[in-house]
């Protein structure tokens, strides 16, 4: 992918990144949502860019916003509001600075297509946990399910520990090909020790825990509905091994899915403090399972 250099341009105290066009890394998943054939199948456009996809062109705009470093202790919300198909432009931007809990340093960040249709939105901070971002909200706000048949076998609370996660540096390096912000560090260990995880691959290490924490009755067709990613003693690196914990916090529904959020830590395996946390709210479609029809 070849990209312009990354200008932000700042309106009436928002900045403003580049028109980018993100690549639909999945689109050859047969039977997913980024597959054309499955998506339009379910009533989408096409195969849809997943939403970690999107997160990638934020770190470039934070940085210049709340300082660099968000990399160590900061983190973003973001609500998927309206999926993209592949190619199709998008922009992101990040509001001015404002005070927030416990001396946090925030600022509300969205994405648009051309047209001003908003794909999602949330918050980005810096200096620590925060109780009231955007998912924390969301989920304290979400109505529980009264009726799950493709997760019925899971319940709130349920963990899982000391999984291994890794994300190896040549597999990568290869997907950075198209990364829409491939900053320096992704490439160059010098300024962390290591090569740094774009957010997207750094998504990848903390789901390590899907496989142990769920279990489902037969086939289906998920999307992620809302990502937050905050970095405890960041960054989270490549080639490097990882121990993830986690635990599913709730789950909701939809006329059209099902829907649950877990939280993962991760933690290095060598020993030392929890690197990074992820709250992750994942929609599951019925209109994909037997079960539904």
């Amino acid at each position: 992918m070849t990209l312009t250099a990354f200008e932000a341009v700042e309106t009436d105290g928002v900045l403003a990144g580049p028109e980018r066009r993100p690549v639909n890394l999945s689109r050859n998943a047969a039977g997913s949502i980024h597959d054309d054939a499955t998506a339009q199948k379910l009533g989408f456009r096409g195969g849809t860019v997943a939403g970690n996809i999107h997160c990638e062109q934020f770190p470039p705009l934070i940085i210049r916003r709340l300082g660099p470093e968000w990399r160590r202790r900061g983190g973003l919300s973001l609500h998927f509001m309206n999926a993209t198909t592949d190619g199709e432009p998008v922009r992101a931007f990040i509001g001015p600075e404002t005070a927030g809990p416990g001396g946090l340093r925030i600022a509300r960040i969205w994405m648009e297509t051309p047209e001003g249709v908003r794909v999602m939105e949330g918050d980005a901070w810096v200096g620590g946990r925060n109780p009231e971002s955007e998912l924390a909200k969301r989920m304290a706000a979400s109505r529980p399910a009264a009726d799950l048949r493709i997760l019925a076998s899971r319940k709130v609370g349920d963990t899982c520990k000391d999984t291994p996660a890794r994300i190896d540096g040549a597999v990568a390096l290869r997907r950075l090909e198209g990364v829409t912000e491939p900053l320096p560090e992704y490439r160059d260990p010098t300024e962390f020790g290591a090569k740094v995880a774009a957010p997207a691959v750094a998504i990848d290490v903390l789901r390590a825990v899907e496989q142990p924490l769920f279990k489902s009755a037969g086939d289906f067709v998920g999307m992620f509905g809302a990502i937050e990613l905050e970095f405890l003693d960041g960054p989270v690196f490549l080639d490097t091994d990882y121990l993830a914990d986690g635990e599913i916090r709730a789950f909701s529904e939809s006329p059209k899915t099902e829907v649950t959020w877990y939280e993962s830590v991760i933690r290095p395996a060598a020993g030392g403090p929890p690197t990074a946390r992820m709250l992750m709210m994942s929609r599951v479609l019925k209109a994909s399972s037997p079960l539904w029809a």
